[in-house]
């Protein structure tokens, strides 16, 4: 788990509900993968490197507020369950993505989701 200097320093910010946490795992060549999660559950995980595997999901790409999003339609409705940031500078790309869920889960990944800017 992230203390509050680590997730100081990420390139992102985030909202997260009460109960959530941010982790890592074992970081590659240039690159961190991180996950959200609330207990054993993951969420949302969140890729920060050179060049990411976006996108993951299909469905309709869209632009907006700084970012690439793919919208997927899900029991009638159309959500965000990607976004990617491209940067300038290190690390170049942010993808994040939602874990597939259901129900009230699914709709909370793609609240944090969402909630993800870069700094």
């Amino acid at each position: 788990m992230l203390d509050a200097a680590a997730l100081a320093a990420l390139p992102f910010t985030v909202e997260l509900p009460q109960g959530f946490e941010i982790t890592t795992g074992r970081p590659g060549p240039g690159f961190r993968i991180y996950t959200i999660r609330r207990g054993a559950q993951s969420f949302v995980m969140i890729y920060a490197g050179p060049t990411s595997q976006f996108p993951i999901y299909s469905g309709q790409m869209v632009e907006a507020a700084g970012r690439t999003s793919i919208l997927s339609m899900t029991d009638g409705l159309r959500q965000a369950v990607e976004h990617l940031f491209q940067r300038t500078r290190s690390p170049r790309e942010i993808h994040i993505w939602t874990m597939s869920l259901d129900g009230a889960d699914r709709a909370t990944a793609v609240e944090i989701a969402q909630s993800v800017d870069v700094r």
